[in-house]
């Protein structure tokens, strides 16, 4: 985990996470319930909780205030590469959706963008991105591919042992005056 500073306002942190029980999860609403989702509609679904439990890093810095702007909903921008460039359609109060509504919208939205037939307002006004580094001065989450590591893991029985991973990366940069040290810390 590791976090830097920057003269532009930026603070971030990035970190490695073990994917394993996030696609035995999934597996199993594929399994249980025919619900087949994808590893980022679940990312969708965590960061959303998340921006609702930390309501500090629903927010932005308003420069012309001179102050931080808290958001009660909590919409989560999306990236979908188009012929026409990069669009972000939105997943509007994300966090009161299942995952598998989570998972139709961002298919539904997406088939959207790329025939170019987005909405203004299903595109403008998202409160966090998830994709690529984004510019300043929204927060937004890359997520890596999963890859599988040769790790120390601790079996059943207590004892560490080499073992077979799935390992993410995840990096969050995001404005230092509205991410402070005790957002990071949450």
């Amino acid at each position: 985990m590791s976090t830097y500073l920057s003269d532009t306002h930026i603070n971030g942190f990035n970190s490695d996470v073990i994917l394993d029980l996030l696609l035995s999860f999934r597996k199993e609403l594929k399994a249980n319930y025919d619900v087949k989702v994808s590893v980022n509609d679940i990312v969708i679904k965590a960061v959303a909780i998340a921006l609702r439990n930390v309501s500090e890093a629903n927010a932005y810095w308003d420069a012309a205030k001179g102050e931080i702007i808290f958001i009660d909903s909590v919409d989560i921008s999306i990236a979908v590469a188009t012929e026409k460039g990069l669009m972000t359609p939105i997943i509007r109060n994300a966090d009161q959706k299942s995952i598998s509504s989570i998972s139709l919208e961002v298919k539904d939205l997406a088939e959207e963008a790329r025939a170019g037939k987005l909405k203004p307002n299903e595109f403008q006004g998202g409160t966090f991105s998830i994709s690529n580094l984004g510019m300043f001065p929204a927060g937004i989450l890359a997520v890596d591919r999963g890859n599988q590591v040769v790790e120390p893991v601790v079996g059943d029985d207590g004892v560490e042992k080499p073992g077979v991973v799935t390992r993410m990366n995840l990096t969050l940069p995001a404005d230092h005056r509205v991410f402070d040290g005790k957002v990071w810390s949450v």
